[in-house]
């Protein structure tokens, strides 16, 4: 069969970077989809995305589609002349003699078998190609005069060609044929192109690189040699090389000098998130470092022209601007440390935090108050003694050594002054021109002001971490002030009924109990949480003066937090219903819950723990059986005196034992003897079944026995809730 090749290309005004990926992989998606629907399927299929079109080559379309023989079982022989009538029409026949009589073996019965021949894929494609743009979705979309298509810029001209001839779209004026152009400055004047070989010959000839990936990969290239050839390195940040690549068609990659008055340590100079920041989101310019990683004089940037002097005049221009940025930040740098942080507290009362929830100034008594709850729950574990503080950083206080935090009051001191003063950058001008460096200017401006380093470091972490990849605090001042953060709001905006639902997480609640989750399980931190959210949904309702959820704090957000603690661990390749049986009887202390999870799996991985979990399965199943069927519990105390068989009283005695060891190794934390405790309960679980008959004639013996049964049960259920382990 012969088959052609198709041209598409769409060509526009600049697609936004962030959309150009998603939307070629989409259009290749419809279009491959459709093709393989109208059985024209491609032998290959590429797209090509830059800033000003989205290009699809698809190599083996068939030229014709595939003849199709149909057939179609109609009416009974003899049946009446309407069925008959309705038979024919649906077929497409005007006779019944157009069709075979064969017997089903059930009677005979008329089929009628259609011949199809196939249409051509010239006729075919102007009407899927044309469907497949319409269906293209885009984050934000716009109409213009020329076409009734909406799109998320206004389209220039379409390529459409099948084996070199062109194909007509419906897209209103916009001009379809074998006419594109090149890039913007570097070409001039319209490009016809006979096929896609030529098309992309002409292309890269009107420097246009078609190619994405090749161009992502030339760009990175280019920064790395031309900060090798100084002597420095390119600070990493994969999402801006991947930024500026959507936003040049011939990436030209250029290196200019920052003024030395910028990069001079503070305070002579600017800090570095802030030269980094300036050049990053303003202008999408690449930091250099020196090789101890402190900012260099450099600068490097993508630009999207081949200049005649080699790029020196555009150098000199991004130079200009990048001082003028600059010296902006450094004014607001300057001015910001005239006044002190602690004297900006107050200016956060004129800061909504959210409508139901007052000021950012109420947010921060809220922390504040918070931290030092938190601050003397966990002081044993974050503070160090005199004799302590030269040790070496082992495992037993993991944060601790960290800041050389000593004593209760000490620890106490330091949070709530750092959770008073963690929101007052909020109202400098450094903040307010680059709102991502809130709490790290913070920093500089509380280390100016004389605020305990310790301090200062609490102000800049206390947003951490802010995603899986982000680095979790160890110090003890900032651990504490990041979990009174998250505490807060996850306990403040459920109290309003504003927790996250489906998709939906506008306040990134989500985000912030993964961070709860981060902190504790990092540090090793053993926390109440039932009653750590208890006291915050106290502090948020002695400001709010009540809540619309009727609910506890604790009722709503610790569930939330065991199912974030879920995501976490399944990331990381735990099992969930392990997860679950243990949340079931230990919801507080989550190092102690996964200590237990950890036991748990270890325990049901030995055949000791499979056959008991199976016979707790069927002592489980018995019990709920029979409850259900007698309308009522089997809960009551076992009356050992009513015994018949050995086997019974072997089994109650080592329940009894049992029972008496777990609450020892579990109040000691000893989850592995607890474990091997339970383990010597399969002898006598497994003799009990094989020899004891539950359900007897005798109602007070069936009755004794299903409560031995419903004992083995609630024994079990110390340790973990084992009704929620699969398998």
């Amino acid at each position: 069969m012969a088959r052609g090749e198709l041209l598409l290309e769409l060509l526009s005004e600049e697609l936004p970077a962030a959309m150009q990926r998603r939307a070629i992989e989409d259009l290749v998606g419809l279009i491959g989809d459709k093709l393989n629907a109208a059985e024209l399927g491609a032998h290959e299929l590429r797209g090509y995305v830059t800033p000003r079109r989205l290009a699809i080559i698809a190599d083996g379309i068939p030229e014709r589609q595939p003849e199709r023989r149909e057939e179609r079982r109609g009416p009974r022989l003899g049946a009446p002349q309407p069925a008959l009538d309705g038979f024919l029409r649906s077929a497409g026949l005007t006779s019944i003699d157009q069709c075979e009589v064969r017997d089903t073996g059930r009677g005979e019965f008329y089929f009628a078998v259609v011949e199809r021949p196939g249409r051509a894929a010239a006729e075919i494609l102007p009407d899927l190609l044309g469907a497949a743009i319409t269906q293209l979705s885009w984050p934000k979309s716009m109409r213009f005069p020329a076409s009734p298509l909406r799109w998320v810029r206004p389209l220039s001209s379409v390529i459409c060609l099948f084996g070199g001839d062109i194909l007509p779209l419906a897209l209103g004026d916009i001009p379809v044929g074998r006419t594109t152009r090149g890039h913007r400055f570097l070409s001039q004047g319209d490009i016809t192109v006979r096929n896609a070989a030529d098309y992309l010959d002409k292309l890269e000839r009107a420097h246009v690189m078609l190619d994405h990936d090749r161009r992502h990969d030339l760009i990175m290239a280019e920064l790395d040699r031309l900060a090798a050839a100084e002597g420095l390195s390119v600070k990493p940040d994969i999402d801006l090389i991947n930024q500026v690549t959507g936003l040049v068609e011939w990436p030209v990659v250029l290196m200019g000098k920052i003024a030395d008055e910028f990069v001079r340590p503070v305070p002579d100079g600017l800090p570095p998130e802030v030269l980094a920041t300036a050049m990053r989101t303003h202008q999408k310019y690449f930091t250099c470092l020196k090789a101890d990683g402190t900012p260099a004089p450099r600068f490097l940037f993508v630009a999207n022209n081949r200049a005649p002097d080699g790029g020196k005049t555009i150098v000199a221009g991004n130079e200009r601007v990048l001082r003028a940025r600059l010296s902006d930040a450094r004014f607001f740098f300057d001015q910001d440390r005239n006044l002190r942080l602690d004297d900006r507290v107050a200016a956060l009362k004129e800061r909504i935090y959210y409508d139901s929830l007052g000021t950012m100034l109420d947010k921060t008594e809220r922390i504040e108050k918070l931290a030092g709850v938190l601050a003397k729950q966990l002081a044993p574990q974050l503070t160090v003694t005199p004799a302590e503080a030269g040790v070496q950083r082992g495992d037993a206080k993991p944060a601790a050594l960290d800041s050389r935090v000593r004593g209760n009051d000490e620890l106490v001191e330091l949070a709530q002054r750092a959770a008073r003063l963690a929101k007052a950058d909020l109202s400098t001008g450094m903040v307010g021109e680059f709102p991502e460096l809130q709490g790290v200017m913070g920093r500089y401006y509380a280390l100016h002001d004389g605020e305990d380093p310790r301090v200062a470091a609490a102000i800049a972490e206390h947003y951490k971490p802010l995603g899986p990849n982000d680095t979790c605090p160890t110090a003890p001042v900032s651990i504490i002030l990041a979990l009174a953060d998250k505490i807060d709001a996850l306990a403040a905006f459920f109290s309003i009924g504003e927790a996250p639902t489906g998709s939906r997480d506008p306040f990134a609640l989500r985000r912030a109990a993964l961070g709860v989750i981060r902190l504790i399980v990092s540090n090793r931190l053993r926390l109440s949480l039932g009653q750590t959210l208890s006291y915050a949904d106290i502090t948020v309702l002695q400001q709010t003066g009540g809540r619309s959820v009727q609910r506890s704090i604790r009722e709503a957000v610790l569930p939330f937090i065991a199912e974030r603690l879920n995501v976490h661990l399944h990331e990381e390749g735990a099992r969930h219903d392990l997860l679950a049986a243990v949340f079931a009887v230990d919801k507080d202390d989550l190092v102690r819950l996964l200590a237990r999870v950890d036991a748990l799996s270890r325990f049901l991985a030995t055949d000791d723990g499979a056959n008991l979990l199976v016979a707790y399965r069927r002592a489980a199943n018995i019990v709920a059986i029979e409850e259900r069927r007698d309308s009522r519990k089997y809960d009551d105390l076992v009356d050992p005196s009513g015994f018949k068989l050995p086997e019974e009283t072997a089994l109650y005695q080592r329940l009894g034992g049992i029972a008496v060891a777990l609450k020892a190794f579990l109040e000691s934390e000893n989850f592995e003897g607890a474990m091997n405790r339970l383990a010597t309960l399969r002898r006598p679980v497994d003799e009990f079944f094989e020899k004891v008959t539950v359900n007897t004639d005798d109602r007070r013996l069936r009755e004794n026995r299903l409560q031995l049964l419903s004992r083995i049960r609630n024994v079990m259920n110390q340790v973990a809730d084992f009704s929620q382990i699969e398998g």
